[in-house]
């Protein structure tokens, strides 16, 4: 168990944001390990031929045995929603002897050896993190970058949306209490359940001391879990909200219950058209145009314009979440959908 006691200020200090280098670093589990992710297999799957043809041998050993990773591949995010280039090049100027150290401790710290690879450089950091750089920077481009982050981008904005909402309307303790269930948090102490060795050599409690918490959604965490400097806020990572959204339209095995969810009445679809009814349908959840689009295979300009058209009547929300707009039924909204049936 670990502690993190709050004071006055700690909890306006409190921000939450994403980190896209650490999702395309952590994404390279869902090859390690493909029953823990059953919401990636379709996107693995999708783009193994170009994976392929990528420095496999390096990407491969960027993930221990033990499901660790060397820290300097992800850096702790300083803006809520940093550019992949830019963390990917903050990442490469890591200094030769922590990338060593980090390298050593991933594979030390689960009692493995060093595959062929990172064993031929790991006396050359300079040379490993560039190598390193150039295979993440490659993967990123070809298989991720042009569907899978987008939909991922939106799966953790969503996430954030609704964790605001949480911290707006039940306050700390309702934030909290279900960010994941080794969290509890009781008279202005956040507990953690971490069994991180790393973690547990740190102590038992820490004060945030007005530097605030950062809280990072992922798609690939199984549990919450914490990394603490002395240099800034302590960060928790926990599993997103709505990750297995990841899989929908991409497969032939859509859960029946959701996809009964996502069918709009008839009535509905009847009063305001097939193509509009679906969108409300779908917006029970926060989504952006980018991600309707993909999820229902049109262009975002035919998703732009209908759902500039309910907006209008009132229908849905729309939230700016950096570069992104995140679209959510407003109660009318749900009234429609639940009495359209």
């Amino acid at each position: 168990m670990f502690e993190f006691r709050f004071g006055v200020d700690d909890l306006a200090a409190t921000w939450f944001g994403h980190s896209p280098l650490q999702e395309a670093v952590l994404s390279l589990r869902a090859r390690v390990w493909p029953g823990y992710y059953p919401e990636q297999r379709p996107w693995v799957a999708g783009w193994q031929s170009r994976y392929e043809a990528l420095d496999t041998e390096m990407l491969a050993a960027l993930i221990a045995p033990s499901a660790f990773v060397p820290d300097f591949l992800t850096p702790r995010p300083t803006t809520p929603r940093p550019d992949f280039s830019a963390e990917l090049a903050g990442m490469a100027a890591t200094p030769p002897e922590v990338v060593r150290a980090d390298v050593l401790a991933a594979y030390e710290g689960g009692g493995n050896p060093l595959p062929p690879v990172l064993a031929g450089l790991i006396d050359d950091p300079e040379a490993l993190t560039a190598r390193v750089a150039e295979a993440l920077e490659a993967y990123w481009t070809r298989c991720l970058a042009p569907a899978w982050w987008p939909r991922a981008r939106s799966v953790l904005e969503a996430d954030i949306a609704y964790r605001g909402r949480m911290l707006s309307e039940r306050g700390a303790e309702g934030l909290f209490a279900d960010l994941d269930f080794r969290i509890s948090w009781h008279a202005g102490v956040l507990r953690l359940n971490d069994s991180n060795p790393a973690v547990q050599a740190l102590g038992t409690a820490v004060d945030v001391a007005g530097r605030g918490l950062v809280l990072i959604p992922t798609l690939f965490a199984r549990g919450a879990q914490t990394d603490i400097t002395q240099s800034g806020p302590p960060l928790i990572t926990y599993p997103a909200r709505g990750r297995a959204t990841m899989a929908e339209g991409l497969d032939g095995h859509r859960d029946e219950e959701a996809e009964e969810a996502e069918r709009p009445p008839a009535a509905l679809a009847g009063l305001i058209g097939p193509p509009r009814a679906r969108l409300l349908a779908l917006l029970g959840t926060p989504a952006s145009t980018t991600e309707l689009a993909h999820r229902l295979g049109v262009t975002p300009g035919a998703v732009s314009r209908h759902l500039g058209a309910l907006a209008a009547a009132g229908l849905l929300d729309r939230t700016r979440h950096g570069r992104s707009v995140l679209y959510r039924r407003t109660a009318l909204g749900d009234a429609l959908v639940r009495g359209g049936g």
